[in-house]
């Protein structure tokens, strides 16, 4: 009963997309199953916060990085935050329970000379259209900052070609408006010339496939990643990597902070604040290379 409150809870009022959704309750069976484990039954009123503890212990001796256990924690509080919102639950036993701290890992991102060499080298791409989309959905990307699902659903119809904007349909929801430049505008105008021209099914959306749907999540992961690998040193190569290098540009040029969050789309300015520790690392290793003494 509470599993199916709880799904139209994270659906409807919540708006989260059904791959949170689905995270959320895989997380939420598994502490389910390992409560049942513990004192044979699952009520949701009966759990108090050692119980919660102990899970996420347990779930570290099994190898889990701390950043993964709080992430199941977060679930644990949203659900029990629903239960004590909907007068299910008498008490919250997650209240007093706090996340695991965690090694403040720097976001992989490439350089912008990396990233015009893999953009503007004609051999990194075919002359079919496949070859013309993938480098565009490649810039495209890198010049907006959108997030994979995000590029997925865009649409004709969310380029706004007057305003030079797009609309963009972020987590939630929540919908945003990038800008984009003249250069932008004849690259999208060429590549939807040669889109409409190739691709006999028409389709709303504006990066397709050779039968007119829109690509899949591991179809531009795929893109991306077998492009990256011209570039050895990376330790990530995806989608997200692509959006870390947009972020990482704007901020090494001098854009402010809020800016950079309203273009990305988040929520809380500290989701972007890692990337002036980003810069910080980059201006330090100029400085580390180019002054005589820094090394000493």
């Amino acid at each position: 009963m509470w599993k199916e409150k709880f799904t139209e809870y994270l659906r409807y009022e919540k708006n989260y997309s059904s791959q949170t959704e689905i995270s959320y309750l895989i997380d939420l069976t598994q502490f389910k199953d390992f409560v049942v484990e513990e004192t044979g039954s699952f009520n949701p009123s009966e759990i108090d916060s050692d119980i919660v503890r102990i899970w996420m212990s347990r779930l570290m001796e099994q190898g889990m990085k701390p950043s993964s256990v709080n992430r199941k924690l977060s679930s644990l509080k949203t659900f029990f935050n629903f239960l004590e919102r909907k007068e299910l639950i008498g008490k919250n036993p997650v209240k007093l329970v706090s996340g695991l701290k965690t090694s403040k890992r720097l976001p992989v991102f490439v350089n912008n000379r990396d990233m015009t060499r893999i953009l503007d080298s004609p051999d990194n791409y075919s002359d079919d259209f496949t070859g013309c989309r993938d480098r565009f959905l490649i810039e495209l990307l890198y010049v907006t900052g959108m997030r994979r699902a995000e590029v997925i659903s865009l649409k004709d119809s969310d380029i706004d070609f007057s305003s030079s904007s797009l609309k963009v349909t972020g987590k939630g929801n929540k919908q945003r408006f990038i800008p984009f430049s003249d250069d932008t505008k004849n690259k999208i105008l060429k590549y939807i010339e040669v889109r409409d021209k190739e691709i006999k099914n028409k389709s709303p959306f504006l990066i397709v496939k050779e039968n007119g749907e829109p690509l899949s999540p591991v179809q531009v992961y795929n893109i991306i990643r077998n492009h990256l690998n011209d570039i050895p040193t990376l330790s990530k190569r995806s989608p997200h990597v692509i959006r870390h290098s947009f972020a990482t540009e704007m901020m090494n040029n001098g854009a402010e902070i809020n800016a950079v969050k309203e273009l990305l789309g988040h929520v809380s300015l500290s989701s972007t604040e890692i990337y002036t520790h980003v810069t910080f690392e980059e201006m330090k290793k100029t400085y580390q290379k180019a002054h005589p003494r820094a090394k000493k």
